[in-house]
């Protein structure tokens, strides 16, 4: 059975489960329906200039859409719900107190996405409020805390002991943001944490050729996963199998706070359909977005991952909206 989170806003998304799938062979519109929405969702990733993946799971019948689902992808800010996971873990092993404070010190400051930045250096914030600034405004000075924190190789030792053979952490994000010096000359590689943070991005004429350079490296990718990896670690956060119940609860809760609703919630938000996601992002090289989607008939997860993108970004997040709206159609 179905361990699902007990919030009021979930129980009753989760209330309503339609029929299993229609039978092999079976002819029905229901079955041509399924048919359409996934060459739908395969022509809408093609129009993009970009290198796109996709995986969706309606989790009441087991019904699937994959479009390149295992190609190993950039993750960029997706690989922090990983690194969420593994604190609430540490809470409960009692190796990290989710309520004990954290001083955020100059060094720890990190360009970006993120509000933390544009405080003081002295700020004072739980744990727990670093790791939802981490997921709701991807924050990157509370993403390298925290990795600090629980210590990158043992988000690695959990994603491999749970089966994961793609999904790494494989930097910071102060190593990524420092590589975008480094790549304008090696002698930056000396630069200081507080260095990197007050010297922001390089802006030479030849900067968006090498951050497309870069998003395509996968030796100096944030993280490296793929679109089914994603969504299983999704549904396996929301079926509470990786934590305790009320942790489990607590993460889908912070997804569901997620700020940037450009992508997945773009159009089904205004629609009765919650999203619980996380956006990884590079504009306009890349732009992700992972999600549980609670509707009338639902959940329903989708991955989706689109990197080394030469096309036009608002069209790309656009995209990504259309692609849920077409799955919560049909599926709800």
């Amino acid at each position: 059975m179905r361990r699902t989170p007990l919030t009021p806003l979930l129980c009753l998304l989760l209330s309503c489960t339609p029929a299993g799938d229609a039978g092999e062979g079976d002819s029905s519109p229901a079955t041509a329906s399924a048919d359409d929405l996934a060459a739908r969702v395969e022509a809408r990733l093609a129009t993009l200039d970009a290198t796109s993946s996709l995986y969706a799971k309606h989790l009441p019948t087991g019904r699937e859409i994959a479009v390149r689902p295992d190609l190993p992808m950039n993750t960029l800010s997706v690989i922090k719900i990983p690194v969420m996971v593994r604190a609430f873990l540490d809470h409960a092993e009692g190796r990290l107190d989710m309520d004990a404070r954290h001083t955020v010190e100059a060094s720890d400051m990190r360009r970006g996405s993120g509000l933390i930045q544009t405080f003081a250096p002295g700020l004072n914030p739980t744990l727990r409020g670093l790791v939802t600034q981490m997921i709701i405004t991807s924050d990157n000075t509370a993403t390298d805390m925290v990795i600090d924190l629980v210590g990158m190789d043992r988000v690695n030792e959990m994603l491999a002991a749970n089966g994961y053979e793609q999904t790494r952490l494989k930097h910071t994000t102060h190593r990524l943001f420092l590589e975008t010096w480094i790549r304008t000359d090696p002698a930056y590689v000396a630069l200081s944490r507080r260095d990197v943070f007050e010297r922001g991005f390089p802006s030479d004429v030849g900067a968006a050729a090498r951050f497309f350079e870069i998003e395509g490296d996968s030796t100096v990718w944030l993280g490296r996963t793929t679109a089914h990896e994603m969504a299983r670690l999704l549904e396996q956060i929301l079926e509470g199998e990786l934590a305790d119940q009320a942790a489990s609860e607590e993460m889908v809760e912070i997804l569901n706070g997620q700020f940037y609703t450009t992508r997945l919630p773009r159009m089904v938000r205004f629609q009765g359909v919650q999203v619980a996601h996380k956006t990884g992002d590079w504009p306009p090289y890349a732009g992700n977005d992972v999600g549980i989607l609670f509707h009338e008939g639902g959940p329903t997860i989708i991955s989706v991952f689109t990197n080394q993108s030469t096309g036009d970004f608002f069209e790309l997040e656009e995209t990504l909206g259309l692609i849920a709206q077409d799955i919560v159609e049909v599926w709800r």
